[in-house]
């Protein structure tokens, strides 16, 4: 019989942290196996503090016996500064987005990259990955291009719409992947690249529900693609719609959502968590907010 005495703390620090699904998911999965877990949105917006301020966050949790901090934008670079350890991805990464805090230290890790490989591992199984067409090199893209030279990916094309992004983190990739070639790419380039393309991967804001539309044209796209979107409100990107419907295996944004959330899990309360159940209560909070959305509408007129 588990024992419920033992109980865990977990707090989310970031901007417009407040309507995020990580919490429900972490407090459900804890519920299942459990374990009592409460898990805090900490607002930066909320509580009008500057983002500089995550050290003294940390602190502050550190005093009120929090066992883990998951860290979101704009804090995941600014963190660094005030952990005890960081774990050798999250270094590489340059990029923090769990702590934890065990016996008075801090420790760093990053579990969007790990997050985005199982989902391609889980969602994608046998996916061809010799060649690779990225589509952004944010944030994001950064710890995805990671996972995806983690993985094995031979070649990536990252395609941006900046060019000196895209030479500074092909630069930066092409050094921590020595035997892997990854070479900056221009939109332009986009109809020489995909024919020579195992996959594609889609790491930019375009398909979020403020951002309609889809990053490239779809005629480029052939049903021997696999196609990887990383937004996931709402769930079905056109992207990822017409990719389908064109005959692609595809991966939609939940996948990593649900992986770095698992992984986050499991560091902190060292359990590991059940993937499909975490994606099947994701895919219920995503259909209760698509529900809500049109009422809301109404409402704001």
């Amino acid at each position: 019989m588990s024992n419920r005495a033992e109980s865990v703390l977990v707090g989310l620090i970031g901007e417009g942290v407040m309507p995020s699904l990580t919490p429900p998911m972490h407090e459900r999965e804890a519920d299942v196996q459990g374990l009592r877990l409460l898990y805090r949105p900490i607002d930066l917006l909320e509580l009008t503090l500057p983002a500089t301020a995550v050290g003294d966050l940390l602190t502050a949790a550190q005093r009120m016996g929090f066992n883990g901090l998951n860290i979101t934008h704009p804090c995941k670079q600014l963190v660094l500064e005030h952990l005890d350890e960081i774990s050798d991805d999250a270094r590489r990464l340059g990029a923090v987005n769990t702590v934890l805090l065990q016996n008075g230290r801090l420790i760093g890790h990053n579990t969007d990259f790990s997050g985005f490989g199982s989902a391609l591992a889980d969602g994608l199984p046998g996916a061809t990955l010799d060649r690779v067409v990225q589509l952004g090199a944010g944030g994001a893209g950064s710890a995805v291009a990671y996972a995806l030279l983690t993985a094995g990916v031979g070649t990536l094309d990252l395609v941006d719409m900046d060019p000196a992004r895209a030479a500074e983190r092909a630069a930066e990739l092409g050094g921590l992947f020595p035997e892997a070639t990854v070479t900056p790419r221009s939109t332009n380039e986009l109809s020489q690249i995909m024919p020579l393309a195992d996959g594609l991967v889609h790491c930019t804001p375009i398909g979020m529900a403020a951002h309609p539309g889809l990053p490239l044209d779809i005629d480029l796209l052939e049903p021997r693609h696999w196609v990887a979107d990383i937004v996931y409100r709402p769930i079905e990107t056109q992207l990822v719609r017409e990719a389908h419907a064109k005959g692609c295996d595809v991966l939609d944004g939940g996948r990593m959502a649900v992986g770095q959330a698992a992984d986050a899990f499991q560091l902190v309360t060292g359990r590991e968590a059940n993937r499909e159940r975490m994606r099947a209560h994701f895919l219920e909070l995503i259909a209760v907010e698509d529900a809500a959305a049109p009422e809301l509408a109404k409402a704001a007129h």
